[in-house]
């Protein structure tokens, strides 16, 4: 069950010689995005269970497991992608804490237990979809980066779903769409807790934004400084930091 199949590779997950991640280059790689998303995700010890929406292979439960002891599942429908997750968390011998479910969020009911789970992350699709359009993108692409088979509402409707009263909700999404984000967090009644902007230089605009909600949560929002991602032709001392968590 874990080996490698045909055009997959075995890569480092971060900066180190420590976890392992199974991917497909001709599919996609777990991105940039996910990797910031499971470093702003607190994990205090009262975390027992997470679930990650959208898990892909397996990118955020598995860096999320140097940081905490929690339960973790993650959801992903496409089936050759919850395959690879499966492998590489029996690749990093993690089964006795992460599960890799291959099903559509919107059952998320049919697997985990309603108001009862502490933390739900996501890297949702960050393009809304036009049927019609152009996108010269592989399946699997488009159904990762495009609001095809799932919409935001609806993720974060989920995430209500699960989440015990207090659970926080951590997910990453485009700064242009950051209106509409809190826009449905707050019809959902989440509020919003922590936010940090993403910035690819120091002089230009964020491209992203880092999001941590509250199911039913009182007022107080924390807005974290910039994290810039590229300086001096390379990554961030920050971001190159984070590549290395878990290492010392």
């Amino acid at each position: 069950m874990s080996g490698i199949k045909k055009h997959e590779v075995v890569n480092d997950l971060l900066g180190y010689n420590g976890l392992k991640i199974i991917q497909r280059p001709d599919m996609f790689n777990f991105s940039l995005d996910s990797t910031l998303l499971a470093d702003f995700a607190l994990t205090p010890m009262k975390v027992k269970t997470i679930v990650d929406f959208g898990t892909g292979n397996g990118a955020i439960p598995l860096f999320l497991s140097l940081k905490t002891d929690a339960k973790m599942i993650g959801f992903e429908i496409q089936a050759s992608v919850a395959d690879m997750a499966k492998r590489s968390v029996q690749l990093n011998k993690l089964e006795h804490q992460i599960t890799i479910i291959q099903a559509d969020i919107k059952d998320v009911a049919d697997y985990v237990k309603t108001n009862h789970v502490d933390l739900v992350t996501c890297n949702p699709p960050f393009f809304k979809y036009k049927a019609g359009a152009n996108i010269n993108e592989s399946t699997f692409k488009t159904i990762a980066r495009h609001e095809v088979a799932i919409t935001l509402e609806t993720i974060v409707s989920m995430a209500r779903m699960v989440l015990n009263n207090k659970g926080r909700f951590v997910l990453v999404h485009r700064a242009e769409r950051l209106e509409e984000v809190v826009t449905v967090l707050e019809k959902h009644r989440f509020a919003l807790k922590r936010m940090r902007f993403v910035h690819p230089r120091h002089n230009k605009e964020a491209n992203m934004v880092l999001i941590d909600a509250m199911k039913e949560g009182g007022k107080g929002l924390r807005i974290h400084p910039p994290l810039i991602v590229h300086e001096n032709g390379g990554y961030s001392d920050e971001v190159n930091a984070i590549f290395r968590y878990g290492s010392t």
